[in-house]
């Protein structure tokens, strides 16, 4: 999965698994037409899909975009607007279906797709998913006739094939003039934007001329929702309850109100994915510079009673910087992390030359160890809640710590560059350890994608050898470049989350953690 922030969330940011479990609770059978509503935790910003790399403004796209290559609810790769591809760690070519047109009714055609593809490749255009769907320097080229597009990437990249398969493609009006995707659309996805009211909701209309699904998806099914309504509901006391009045169709509830969800007898789809991420801000000048204050500060940390407080006690210790399950790299890649030892933790930063000063606080040449602390507000009440018992455990070390809640919009400008922060809990989901590079290296923020500004030698050599392994076959070289991360604590990922999505009156897919629009049925 993209990389949700949080994730990707910030979403966050999420981004993570496909469907597990489930059922069609409720019963009944599939009713043609009618209005899908689903939650959505906090407002999803700006639509423009290369632009983005939030997990709620993904989910809206996913309405409104296709993509080359789909990846159906078991992970496996099938048919989107091409209908083959082929390609190796620097080369891909993808053939397109005939027939396929923009939400206008324009056809699609082979160079507007390289348009794409060159847009998001270009670093002067700063787009959020460079590095992530599409290396830098990337080159696309089209052959309208033939319907296909070719794309070169300057230096290997072990998924390339699936990486660019996954971009969203833009049509021609938005490409040219991309103020019409803040607030709108303009695509070949299933549903077509009809009304944006920030902070309250979204309402799309289904295309009746969609012929080009996933894989052998067919335009005459039966059951889908002729219009979709995406309700912006921060609270989720308040979105659960929508959902048992029957007011709403989904929600994915994190908190404390899934257990009553689950009583209730609505239907449940999970998808797990990292949730528990620690990250300093390492910019040159900042305590989180220093490995050994990181050091410090984790081992501060009761790793696992955080964990459990982040997810009510659902969590699972977590073994990688993938999400589990669904993308070709898994099993346990990080090595131990410290153990919680306070005695330790204060003698480390007396090692590094932070002492305490008169009122407890330390001191290192006349800064004090202050640190801004955030966290995201969009995914569960558990969120809070851990920030403050980090806020405590770190005062018992002699740290001063002020905690800060964000929204989505909030994060995507922190992260991008604006203001200062220290520290922060934040779930970067990914479903391939490529999509993990530019928020891992290369230029910081707000240049590229590396926000806590890492500079991680180790992990930059392994990355070279593993891109060049095309595949699954470089999954291993790939967990080396995870534990040369956590070794040094430049993120610190501790317990994983289980998602899940709540419904009734409807039953649907997940791919990559969210809802699939064409799996979408309603029901009587």
């Amino acid at each position: 999965m993209k990389t949700v922030l949080p994730l990707v969330g910030t979403g966050v940011l999420a981004l993570a698994l496909a469907a597990c479990g489930g059922g069609n609770a409720g019963g009944g059978a599939v009713v043609d037409g009618g209005t899908f509503t689903f939650v959505l935790g906090a407002d999803p910003g700006n639509l423009d899909p290369h632009l983005t790399t939030l997990s709620t403004t993904l989910q809206v796209d996913k309405f409104l975009y296709d993509s080359l290559v789909n990846v159906d609810a078991t992970g496996a790769p099938t048919a989107g607007l091409a209908a083959k591809w082929e390609g190796d760690t620097t080369k891909a070519t993808y053939t397109l279906r005939p027939g396929v047109t923009c939400g206008d009714g324009t056809p699609v055609t082979a160079s507007q797709v390289a348009d794409n593809i060159n847009f998001v490749g270009d670093p002067a255009n700063a787009a959020a998913l460079l590095g992530i769907d599409v290396p830098a320097g990337a080159k696309a080229t089209a052959d309208d006739a033939a319907g296909t597009v070719s794309v070169t990437a300057p230096s290997a990249d072990a998924f390339l094939v699936h990486n660019v398969g996954e971009l969203p493609i833009v049509c021609a009006k938005g490409m040219k003039d991309r103020n019409l995707l803040k607030q709108g659309s303009d695509g070949t996805g299933l549903y077509t934007l009809t009304e944006a009211v920030s902070s309250d909701h979204y309402t799309l209309t289904r295309r009746k001329d969609y012929a080009w699904g996933p894989g052998d998806w067919k335009p005459d099914t039966r059951g889908l929702p002729d219009t979709v309504v995406l309700r912006v509901v921060p609270n989720e006391t308040t979105a659960a309850n929508l959902l048992v009045s029957k007011e709403v169709n989904a929600a994915q509830i994190l908190g404390q109100d899934r257990q009553r969800l689950k009583a209730s007898g609505v239907s449940e789809k999970d998808s797990e994915s990292p949730f528990g991420e620690l990250w300093f801000n390492q910019k040159a000048g900042l305590p989180g510079a220093d490995e050994t204050v990181r050091r410090a500060l984790t081992q501060a940390l009761d790793l696992t009673q955080l964990g459990q407080v982040l997810t009510g006690g659902t969590g699972k210790p977590a073994t990688s910087l993938v999400a589990p399950g669904l993308g070709p790299c898994n099993g346990t890649t990080i090595g131990p992390l410290p153990v919680h030892d306070v005695t330790a933790a204060k003698a480390a930063l007396d090692a590094a030359g932070w002492t305490p000063g008169p009122d407890g606080v330390r001191v290192k040449n006349g800064q004090r160890l202050a640190l801004s602390f955030y966290y995201p507000t969009s995914i569960g009440s558990g969120m809070q809640a851990g920030a403050e018992l980090v806020q405590q455990q770190w005062n018992a070390v002699g740290a001063q710590v002020d905690v800060k809640g964000m929204t989505d919009t909030e994060s995507a400008q922190i992260l991008g560059g604006e203001g200062t922060w220290h520290a922060m809990l934040l779930p970067l989901s990914v479903i391939l350890p490529t999509q993990l590079v530019p928020f891992l290296s290369g230029p910081a923020a707000p240049q590229g994608n590396n926000f806590a500004s890492i500079q991680n030698p180790a992990y930059t050599a392994v990355v070279q050898q593993a891109s060049a392994i095309a595949g699954a076959d470089g999954c291993a070289k790939w967990g080396e470049g995870d534990r040369a991360v956590v070794q040094r604590l430049d993120v610190v990922p501790f317990v994983n989350t289980v998602r899940p999505i709540f419904s009734q009156g409807s039953t649907f897919d997940l791919t990559e953690g969210s809802i699939a629009p064409s799996s979408i049925r309603m029901l009587g």
